[in-house]
C-alpha cells in the first residue's frame, strides 16, 4: 500500500509505501497501519483522524513464491537462457602481480 499526503507543517507532499503483507505480518489495524506509514514517510508530528482523512492511500496486491534455489535457476535457465549467477560467484579479480 503507498500513502501521500501533504505535511501540515511544512507544506511538504510525503509518501511511503509497504508491501500489502506487512501489516498483516506486524497484526496491525488499519490505523495503526497508516500512522506507521506517515512516520516512515518522515512525518514527526501529531498525527490526527482530520490528518488521517486527508491522506490518499492506494492498496495493490502481490503473491509471494518460495521455491528452491535448484529449481528458481531452471526457470531462469528456460525463460533467459542462462543460468543465475549467486552474489560472489563468478567474480573475477582483474589485480594482476
Amino acid at each position: 500500500m503507498i500513502i501521500e499526503f501533504t505535511d501540515p507543517d511544512y507544506n511538504a507532499r510525503r509518501s511511503a509505501t509497504y508491501l500489502p503483507e506487512v501489516a498483516a505480518h506486524e497484526n496491525w489495524t488499519k490505523i495503526e497501519t497508516i500512522d506507521s506509514l506517515m512516520r516512515k514517510a518522515g512525518y514527526n508530528g501529531t498525527i490526527t483522524e482530520s490528518l488521517r482523512k486527508r491522506i490518499r492511500l492506494t492498496r495493490y496486491q502481490s503473491t509471494v513464491y518460495t521455491l528452491h534455489y535448484s529449481d528458481y535457476a531452471s526457470y531462469v535457465k528456460r525463460t533467459r537462457g542462462e543460468a543465475p549467477e549467486m552474489a560472489g560467484a563468478g567474480v573475477r579479480s582483474n589485480n594482476h602481480h
